[in-house]
């Protein structure tokens, strides 16, 4: 079954300050969307409030159509995992223990894992390539690898919408593309639904199946990468000049974004 999260004439704020107003959008099938735009421009304030992290100060979120601060949290968190931008946990903590905290919403009373749980847990560290790391404490691993326990993590709550705060951040280009892959992978054998901010917009190009442009707090443009993906757009966006050619790689074709100038008259 289908998961469908959606704002209505959403306006977020910090203490009283707005920073954006009037977002709408549905996301109602299991697809990879891709929030971009400036530093700035709300992409990460838009994804906290989506999550549930971050009320509005007005209009609504509504998960399965029902307003999702109407919802209990781990009702919530039985349907969205969120993944932050800059996850912490003690460096002396077990991989498998942290994944295992992903069972939080079903496990009962007394905080013991059931064998399902048990079996979510090992699920979730197979899909993502760390059942052999689930012994070992957290601050043993890679960047790579530490990025995919968090991952594991939240998969291991069993969601159907997966959101993500700018996942490759502190990562190379090697893992960068290895988490990309994998996200990819996840959305497909699990039917996924993914909403993340990316920063590489040739990431959001060749992974997302459906791009949101924000700017000034505001949705900019929303569509397929052809139609968001634009020289004017990017121009408009990022104050930069940019060449969009169309790559074939694997009997698949995307496009790939080269900035190679700055607009004088950005921001004018």
């Amino acid at each position: 079954m289908n998961c469908t999260i959606e704002a209505r004439k959403l306006v977020l704020g910090y203490s009283g300050k707005i920073i954006s107003t009037c977002l709408d959008i549905v996301i109602s099938e299991p697809e990879i969307v891709a929030i971009i735009g400036p530093n700035g421009s709300g992409k990460s304030t838009f994804l906290k409030a989506l999550s549930r992290l971050l009320p509005p100060e007005a209009g609504s979120v509504l998960l399965n159509g029902t307003d999702i601060h109407q919802l209990s949290p781990k009702k919530v968190a039985r349907l969205l995992a969120v993944l932050p931008q800059s996850a912490q946990a003690p460096g002396d903590m077990l991989v498998r223990d942290l994944v295992a905290n992903g069972r939080a919403p079903y496990i009962g009373l007394f905080g013991h894992l059931s064998a399902d749980d048990q079996a979510a847990v090992q699920s979730a560290a197979t899909a993502t390539g760390i059942a052999d790391l689930l012994f070992r404490r957290l601050d043993t691993l890679s960047g790579g690898e530490r990025q995919r326990v968090w991952l594991a993590m939240a998969l291991a709550q069993q969601p159907k919408i997966l959101m993500l705060d700018e996942p490759t951040t502190y990562l190379d280009v090697h893992h960068q593309l290895e988490f990309m892959k994998l996200v990819n992978s996840l959305h497909r054998e699990r039917k996924l639904t993914v909403v993340m901010v990316l920063h590489d917009l040739n990431h959001a190009a060749r992974f997302s199946h459906r791009i949101i442009a924000m700017k000034k707090g505001e949705i900019f443009a929303d569509g397929k990468a052809g139609d968001v993906l634009t020289v004017p757009n990017l121009r408009s966006l990022y104050g930069v000049e940019a060449t969009v050619v169309t790559m074939e790689q694997g009997g698949f074709e995307h496009l790939v974004c080269l900035p190679h100038d700055i607009c004088s008259s950005y921001g004018a």
